[in-house]
């Protein structure tokens, strides 16, 4: 008997191991190599909880418009700086699954700019 559980722990144990390897592969808005669709969130509803430390719980509702769906509702809970909560009406680029429009986020904003290059020999000396 002892021994049963002393292999249960151990293979137990390999699980947990294993487990963060196995699901890490599952990618992020939908699946590994599935490229998420751009598209546009019309907000129709927004709530702002209390300000904390210059930043405050929102919750956003709306449609999202893409090449693969057509008036989608979605909504999110995210913290934001004060004063950078949407407003109802607003159009936002966003990125959605294909699979699952649920997940969605904010589109990135313009991509940051190329690190200068190295310096070469002669600057050096």
């Amino acid at each position: 008997m002892f021994e049963f559980v002393v292999l249960l722990l151990i293979v137990g144990a390999i699980v947990l191991l294993l487990a963060p390897r196995i699901r890490r592969g599952r990618g992020g808005l939908g699946g590994p190599g599935a490229q998420p669709a751009q598209g546009t969130l019309l907000v129709t509803g927004v709530a702002a909880g209390p300000e904390s430390n210059g930043s405050h719980n929102v919750t956003i509702t709306g449609v999202i418009n893409g090449p693969t769906v057509r008036e989608h509702e979605v909504y999110s809970r995210m913290v934001m700086n004060v004063g950078a909560s949407p407003a109802i009406g607003q159009l936002l680029p966003v990125v959605y699954s294909p699979k699952n429009p649920d997940k969605w986020g904010f589109a990135p904003t313009d991509a940051p700019p190329p690190p200068p290059p190295p310096p070469s020999a002669t600057e050096l000396t």
